[in-house]
């Protein structure tokens, strides 16, 4: 199986919803939730919530399965992004044999981000 997704998120409706402290524990996990700090917070936060959406769009069945929580945006030594899974979502990667390659950006006003499952053992 090979996928991929797209999203365009408004950081708006973003930095509306962080005003609800449920949002955050809701729908992102712990270590990705303290990458949302400073200035530039909403958008951070946009750019990863509209990774997950693309994520559930390269799966091929949207969010279902898992919470999206489950699926966290996290960097790696050089500031890249990656996703990192655990519970459910953890356990349908793995099922699948998928793994995923991910690209955000942001501006004041939105957040894109693009996914690509592809099959661990494909070339």
């Amino acid at each position: 199986m090979r996928g991929i997704g797209i999203d365009l998120t408004e950081v708006a409706r973003i930095k509306k919803s962080m005003e609800n402290p449920r949002f955050l524990s809701r729908f992102f996990g712990k270590e990705e939730r303290a990458l949302f700090v400073g200035a530039h917070a909403a958008e951070r936060a946009a750019a990863h919530f509209a990774a997950k959406e693309a994520f559930g769009k390269a799966m091929g069945t949207g969010i279902r399965g898992f919470s999206l929580a489950e699926v966290q945006v996290l960097r790696d030594e050089r500031g890249a992004p990656y996703l990192s899974f655990s519970g459910s979502a953890a356990q349908i990667v793995k099922e699948r044999g998928l793994s995923f390659f991910c690209s955000i950006t942001h501006t004041a006003q939105y957040a894109q981000a693009i996914v690509v499952a592809q099959e661990e053992n494909a070339c």
